[in-house]
């Protein structure tokens, strides 16, 4: 072979209550990556299509090109590779592009290995390149992408990754508005530092949440899906958040806030109160004034997969 495909989905980054902890695939959209592999050694940028036709050149700028850059590395740099980028999700949308970039092209590169990775091992080259988008770089979305479904970041050093079992009879929807949220400097207006309550009170609907989705409580799911901790200190940023997040919860979502750092919002919605809930978080965006993109996907979506290519005769 000398050329393969994958395909990442978009993700929902910290679920609300688990910021920096979880992460959601979301299967609405996916970015796919070709690469192709050259005698000359490095990676360089291929044709990039899609949403944009142009994306930065250098390895340090763009994560898929960092991904595939580490992946080679730490193969021993067998050959040189050409990545294609097509973008399907929206960049700076709270909607992990970044990481699904970095996820497929690190899963892409390892398929042309003689020796290839275990899915796993793919986790720490797609942070790197993640890495490129933000420093240090955040864990949710990328191993979400990988991995699929609900996961947990449970430790960093070392990583230790678990699934989190997806709550039957639910589904996710997401509305991306007009507008665009550059990641780092959504994290740069964070504090250091909060008050002890909030820290215990953030405990404790974390803690709540996932038992909730362990044992497929909704009414448990519904009172901790709420985000003490980020969410006050973002709203700001987004200034439809309140009226859109009031409406869907009215709605009968069982909790809605931003997608990762926005300015993308999600709900969780019974599959029958789906329909209710995304007309009413669009209406309140179109009572704003405000255009937006509406998306819809399951909570078990899956994560990365490589994609059928045509060989170069």
């Amino acid at each position: 072979m000398i050329r393969a495909k994958a395909s990442a989905p978009a993700s929902i980054g910290n679920l609300g209550v688990g910021f920096d902890v979880l992460g959601q695939a979301f299967d609405a959209v996916r970015d796919t990556v070709t690469v192709e592999r050259e005698s000359r050694p490095g990676v360089r940028l291929g044709e990039v299509t899609g949403l944009v036709t142009r994306l930065p050149d250098a390895p340090s700028r763009n994560t898929a090109l960092a991904a595939a850059r580490a992946v080679l590395d730490a193969a021993g740099r067998p050959f040189g590779m050409r990545v294609h980028v097509h973008k399907a999700i929206p960049l700076s949308a709270g909607m992990g592009g970044s990481a699904a970039s970095a996820v497929a092209a690190a899963a892409a590169v390892n398929a042309l290995l003689s020796r290839p990775f275990a899915t796993e091992d793919l986790l720490e080259f797609a942070l790197e390149g993640e890495r490129a988008s933000a420093d240090p770089p955040p864990w949710d979305n990328v191993m979400a992408a990988l991995h699929g479904g609900i996961v947990m970041a449970a430790a960093t050093d070392p990583a230790l990754i678990r699934p989190v079992p997806a709550p039957a009879g639910l589904v996710s929807i997401l509305l991306h508005p007009d507008a665009q949220t550059e990641t780092q400097h959504a994290r740069n207006v964070l504090k250091p530092e909060v008050a002890m309550e909030i820290a215990v009170e953030h405990s404790r609907a974390l803690a709540g949440f996932v038992l909730g989705c362990v044992s497929n409580d909704r009414a448990l799911i519904a009172a901790c899906l709420r985000d003490r901790l980020v969410e006050p200190q973002r709203r700001f940023l987004l200034p439809e958040f309140e009226q859109v997040q009031a409406a869907a919860l009215q709605a009968g979502a069982l909790g809605c806030s931003f997608s990762g750092s926005g300015p993308s919002l999600f709900a969780w919605a019974d599959e029958s109160d789906a329909d209710y809930v995304e007309q009413a978080m669009s209406a309140a965006f179109d009572a704003a004034g405000r255009s937006f993109t509406a998306y819809r996907s399951a909570i078990d979506a899956p994560g990365v997969k490589l994609e059928p290519v045509r060989e170069i005769a």
